[in-house]
């Protein structure tokens, strides 16, 4: 125990992915705890997990464990928790909980998840309390948070300098012994260094249309930067159970979000053809079209054998159904009187994409160059940059999930 009381884990942090909020990379962050030599740390950003892969993928090989987490919005009174993934069914979970919060709710107003919700979605997830501004302070509310999540719940305590803080860490300690629920100490981190403040301060201007001469608005301190373990520990020399239990915490996560394959649908095609013949009967098809209706910029032959060479690279990379599900959503767009752009991007240097509709420039025309687009030496997923009407794209999203399947 002596040993853990020397160390210290960051379980409340924002990145870059706290959109107009948070300012550090994940990738950054994770620089900054190496360099701290910390053996762990987790992302918390407001109602989102989008950086959680960025960051996990970032730790590989750094020594440091990634905690994947969120800041999450409760109830009518929009307040906030820290959620914690423990393992498969905890990612699951609060996948869920993120999703159909903003699913089910109505996002004009807030992003939040209920009391309900979370004692459904509960398993394999560690809650904070959220800190002393932002979070639960009411007592019927922390020990309902008990209930759903018993041993996993922590009160949360925050020192960052703000009166309303100091007002409330007596009475939340009290609570917490009162009803044996133990206590963590977190600083919510939103960037790097003391000397960001003032940047951070303007970027928050931005996000709510603010001045920085007003003083009506939202700010935080230079104290919410990324503190060092040692910074940690001196801060909260007087509880030091609360700086054991964040290793304590960390050591009762155990999940590693892993990046797996896309996993696409299957399209249904015509005649009993499986995916890489219907493939070549519909750019042919649609090639002949193109240089009978068109201007040819190069010798008929010259597309063939481009369309010949681009086939089999996307044959053997496996994505002929990417392919036909991109062309078929396209084409449904403009049968329909959607606007759909030309195509931007390292698409447009695909003969294939060119002939199936997916993109409107003759990429010989352009001199564009196929592999920039897919590459067997460089295996990734292909990337289609596609504009369509704002006004109606809900439309292309309802086909596309009615189709292939809303699981999809």
């Amino acid at each position: 125990m002596a040993q853990a009381e020397q160390q210290f884990v960051h379980l409340h942090v924002h990145s870059a992915y706290s959109l107009a909020e948070g300012a550090m990379h994940p990738k950054a962050l994770i620089g900054l705890c190496a360099d701290d030599k910390v053996p762990a740390v987790a992302i918390t950003d407001t109602n989102n997990m989008f950086g959680g892969m960025e960051f996990a993928m970032a730790a590989l090989g750094k020594g440091i464990q990634p905690i994947i987490g969120c800041q999450l919005e409760v109830g009518e009174a929009g307040q906030q928790l820290v959620m914690l993934v423990q393992n498969d069914q905890g990612y699951k979970n609060l996948s869920k909980l993120v999703s159909d919060a903003y699913m089910e709710g109505d996002v004009s107003k807030s992003v939040a998840t209920s009391f309900e919700a979370l004692a459904t979605h509960s398993d394999g997830i560690i809650c904070l309390s959220g800190g002393q501004i932002k979070g639960f302070r009411e007592e019927k509310d922390l020990l309902r948070l008990k209930e759903i999540f018993g041993d996993r719940f922590y009160i949360e305590l925050q020192r960052h300098g703000i009166k309303e803080e100091e007002i409330h860490e007596e009475p939340l300690i009290e609570l917490a012994y009162a009803h044996d629920i133990p206590l963590v100490a977190t600083n919510d981190a939103y960037f790097s260094s003391p000397d960001m403040h003032e940047a951070h301060d303007a970027l928050l201007c931005i996000a709510e249309g603010r001045y920085i001469t007003e003083d009506d608005r939202r700010k935080v301190t230079k104290e919410h930067s990324l503190k060092t373990p040692k910074e940690m520990i001196e801060l909260f020399s007087d509880i030091p159970e609360a700086i054991s239990n964040t290793v304590l915490i960390a050591q009762r996560c155990s999940y590693i979000l892993k990046a797996i394959d896309p996993l696409l649908p299957p399209f249904e095609t015509q005649g009993g053809r499986d995916e890489v013949e219907e493939l070549k009967a519909q750019v042919r098809e649609g090639l002949e079209w193109r240089l009978d209706t068109f201007e040819n910029h190069a010798e008929r032959q010259v597309y063939f054998d481009r369309m010949d060479f681009e086939l089999k690279t996307i044959i053997d990379m496996g994505f002929p159904g990417y392919f036909l599900i991109c062309a078929d959503f396209i084409q449904w767009a403009k049968d329909h009187d959607i606007p759909v752009g030309p195509g931007r991007g390292s698409g447009a240097g695909s003969v294939v994409a060119w002939a199936l509709k997916i993109t409107d420039l003759d990429p010989l025309q352009f001199n564009l160059l196929f592999e920039r687009f897919l590459n067997p030496e460089r295996v990734s997923m292909p990337d289609f940059d596609i504009d369509f009407c704002m006004d109606k794209r809900d439309r292309v999203i309802q086909y596309v999930a009615e189709k292939y399947g809303s699981d999809k």
